[in-house]
């Protein structure tokens, strides 16, 4: 699989996200995705299944050097103290000595931003994460985290699919070398039943959710993370690799309407 170099770590441009999946479920998914071929799987601490996660890594047989495994700090975790113990428990419940990519997940009303970015690089610098980044951050967040801080930012994680316009934000990130990490690419579900993508998808003999994933991977600097718990899905969203779209699709689908945020809890930060 392709992967976007990135702060000396090579992230795989299709990963498994696994936001509201949990225990068993998560660990059967997990293990089957590992044995379709992810080796991208994204977590967090809030998510409350990185236990199920390294039990599944830990039984998969997959070496440790071909994976590459992402968790979160949760938005009240971001003081330096609160941030070490959040992330020395979420390597304990992975089972790994080492992460790949550790994010702030959501940003905070009264973060510290210097001091939470010097907590990261010294867990970086320690060997305990490969890199180090951010999600859901708007450009003004970026700028003064890459411009000021002059932190070591391997990617921003934010809600991106066909309904949802982030040129700005990639405008942003591409002049920075940023790669974007786009969760809901989906839509929660909603790219699979509209009427625009299912056309296009006829054409192609492909899914609906196989033209949206491919319209994301199509990008420069543009990885996703599809949820998906059954190993059809799985598969179904692996495949749209292979999807080939031309202009007169792209065309379709940029007259799509691209206001459209599922994902705005109460701490948001202003994205305009």
């Amino acid at each position: 699989m392709e992967k976007l170099q990135t702060q000396g770590v090579g992230l795989p441009r299709l990963g498994l996200g696994t936001f509201r999946m949990q225990g068993d479920v998560c660990r059967a998914a997990v293990e089957s995705a590992l044995a379709l071929g992810y080796r991208h799987i994204d977590t967090a601490e809030m998510y409350g299944n990185e236990d199920a996660i390294g039990a599944a890594i830990a039984s998969s047989g997959v070496a440790r050097g071909d994976l590459h495994i992402t968790t979160k700090a949760w938005n009240e975790n971001l003081a330096p103290d609160a941030m070490r113990r959040a992330f020395d428990t979420s390597l304990k419940k992975l089972r790994l000595d080492q992460v790949d990519l550790y994010l702030v997940h959501w940003p905070a009303q009264n973060m510290n931003l210097p001091a939470m970015f010097e907590t990261l690089i010294k867990l970086k610098q320690q060997g305990r994460t490969r890199a180090i980044g951010v999600a859901n951050f708007n450009i003004a967040l970026l700028k003064t985290v890459v411009e000021q801080i002059k932190a070591p930012i391997a990617c921003n994680q934010v809600e991106y699919h066909v309904f949802l316009d982030q040129t700005p934000l990639r405008g942003y990130l591409a002049a920075k070398s940023i790669p974007l990490v786009a969760y809901c690419p989906l839509a929660q579900g909603r790219a699979a039943t509209d009427q625009t993508l299912m056309a296009i998808a006829r054409k192609h003999g492909a899914t609906a959710a196989q033209v949206a994933l491919k319209w994301l991977l199509d990008q420069d600097g543009v990885a996703a993370i599809p949820k998906a718990s059954r190993a059809e899905s799985q598969k179904s969203n692996l495949d749209a690799q292979h999807v080939g779209l031309d202009d007169e699709d792209r065309a379709a689908i940029a007259g799509l309407p691209k206001n459209k945020r599922f994902v705005n809890p109460g701490f948001a930060p202003a994205w305009d």
